[in-house]
Order: structure tokens, then sequence, then C-alpha cells
């Protein structure tokens, strides 16, 4: 096991080396593509001569190869490094530095802690809403099949699929906030400082998230169940008089969470960063409503910085999937 997991691990690092390097020369060399320099979307206004310019490159290391570039960069992330703002004056990034956005006078690393909570607080609230109800009602609806319960949980999961965040949201806050008035204070709040004031402020976020995602997993548990269930193993298990809740959770389901992991793990590494219209609905300042700002200012560091923290959610989530296999699924080997 954990020879097995050091290997992943390797593998990981290997992948963010890879994805942030393509990552970096994308946004590096995309601009001189477009025959722009990349010193526009840093300091905002350049001088209109070109050795003003040439000289604002130079002070940005613009200059330098692309691996120099990128090296100076990911030193930056390791151990900090000292920026110049293109007139001269240095601003020093301390580790792990991420960049700095001259556009709002602060380091990235910053902007992300500061939107980070926020993130992981919508993302885990969601994701335990999803699966249990997901698992819950895709199981019952397995060993129902072809019951009313079964047929109207499937027809309200294809219409949870069906219904975009933009509409469950607004609905939600229609409902709980203006109309009920329960929930009328929904500004956001630490965890650690004011738990009640957190809930409050996620609930009807989390929700509205797992309103979606809830109705995939309850699909796919409800295939994987019923494939299951007819397997050979499965019926030895009763032939032998286990209780009825042995052979459904731990032979059935277990055999089935499979998959379920697979695409969970997936779905809560995608979700860092990429629930902007969520954040937007809700109002809440989490790395998506980030990152859409600065594309629409053209504030590239801080979309870079986002962009790398994304891949690295991804690829540690993948990496949590590989290893939980050997938990859920006996089958499974680490040799």
């Amino acid at each position: 096991m954990i020879r097995y997991i050091i290997r992943r691990s390797l593998g990981g690092v290997l992948v963010l080396f890879v994805t942030s390097f393509v990552t970096f020369f994308i946004f590096q060399v995309g601009p001189r593509v477009a025959h722009v320099s990349p010193a526009l979307f840093y300091v905002g206004k350049i001088p209109p001569t070109a050795e003003g310019q040439k000289l604002i490159e130079h002070r940005f290391g613009f200059d330098l190869p692309i691996w120099k570039q990128y090296f100076n960069w990911a030193g930056g992330i390791l151990f900090g490094r000292d920026l110049g703002d293109g007139t001269g004056a240095t601003v020093h990034c301390a580790a792990p530095c991420l960049g700095y956005s001259f556009r709002l006078q602060l380091p990235v690393t910053h902007m992300i802690w500061t939107a980070l909570p926020v993130e992981l607080s919508l993302a885990a609230g969601a994701a335990i809403l999803w699966l249990v109800g997901g698992l819950a009602v895709g199981s019952l609806s397995a060993l129902k099949r072809g019951s009313i319960f079964d047929r109207s949980a499937m027809t309200m999961a294809l219409a949870a699929v069906s219904l975009p965040i933009f509409f469950t949201g607004p609905i939600l806050l229609l409902i709980f906030k203006y109309k009920l008035k329960l929930l009328t204070n929904t500004g956001y709040a630490s965890p650690f400082t004011d738990p009640a004031q957190w809930f409050r402020s996620m609930v009807l976020a989390w929700i509205a998230l797992a309103f979606i995602y809830a109705a995939l997993y309850a699909r796919l548990t409800r295939a994987n169940m019923l494939e299951t269930m007819s397997e050979d193993y499965i019926r030895t298990a009763r032939a032998k008089g286990l209780p009825r809740r042995t052979v459904v959770v731990k032979h059935g389901l277990r055999a089935a969470l499979t998959p379920i992991v697979t695409i969970f793990g997936l779905d809560i590494g995608q979700l860092v960063g990429s629930a902007v219209i969520t954040e937007q609905v809700f109002n809440l300042r989490g790395l998506g409503l980030i990152s859409i700002q600065a594309i629409n200012s053209q504030d590239l560091p801080v979309i870079l910085g986002v962009t790398i923290v994304a891949t690295f959610a991804v690829v540690f989530a993948n990496i949590l999937v590989d290893i939980a296999y050997g938990f859920v699924d006996p089958r499974v080997s680490y040799s």
C-alpha cells in the first residue's frame, strides 16, 4: 500500500509538472501569437514605443527563453521571488508565490487563500448531500425495481438533471429568503467563528448544487445495483442465509461503489474553481468568481494561479480515488 501511494504521488507530481508547464506556455506564448506583449496583461498600459515595450518586457523577464521563465515562476512557488512592476520598483512575493496582480496590488496566493474556504465549504457540503441522497435513492430504486417509488424517483432525477443551476438557485432564494424569510442574512462567515451563519450562507447553494449531482448519482447507483444484485456471488450469499441487509450493503452496494467513487473524485476535483454560476447566484466569492473577474479584466497572473490550483485539485482527487479503490472493492490489488 505504501509503495503504491508513493508511486501514485510521484505520478501526480509528474502530471502537475507537465500540466503546469503546458498551462504556463499557453499563457505566455498565446499573447505573442496574437502579436500582443505579455506585459500588457500584467501592468495594463504599456508605452506605445517599441523601446519602452521592450524595456518593460526585459524587467518582467519576458525576453528570456520560455523554459527559464517557467523555472523562475515555478521557483517562486517553492521559494518565493521578487517581482518587478515594469517601472523599476520591486515587489516581494513570499512562497508559495503564484504570481502578483499589479492591477489589484495583491499577491495571487493571498486572493486564492481568501477564496478557498468558500470554495471548499461549497464543494464539501454539496458533495455530502448529493452522495448520500444519490446513493440512498438509487439503491432503493434498484431494490424496488418497477415500483411507484422507482418510477417517481427516476422521473424526478431526469427532471433534476434537466434543470440548470441558474433556474433552481433563484427559485430557492425566492422561496426561502424572500417569501418565507427563513434566511434573511446570508453573508458568508467562517465555520470556525460563526458556524450558524456559515450554515445559513451555504445551505441553499448546497441544495441547488447537490440537486443536479444527486440525480446523476441516483441513476448511476440504480444501474450498478441492478447489475450487481444479479451476480452469482449475491445469489450465493442469499443461499447461505445471510441477512438481507448484509447482502445488500456489504456485498451489493460495496461492489457497486467503484464507478461511483471514480466520478465522485473527478466531480469534487473539477468543482474547485468551476462553480461559477452557483457562486454568482448566491453571491459567494469563491475561486470561480475570482477567475471570471480576472478574465474580464485580463489579469493574467490571477487566471494562471487559479488554473494551477484547479489542476492540483483534480490530480489530488484522482490520487485519493485510486487509493480508495482498495477499501471499497476488495478485488483491487495494489501489487
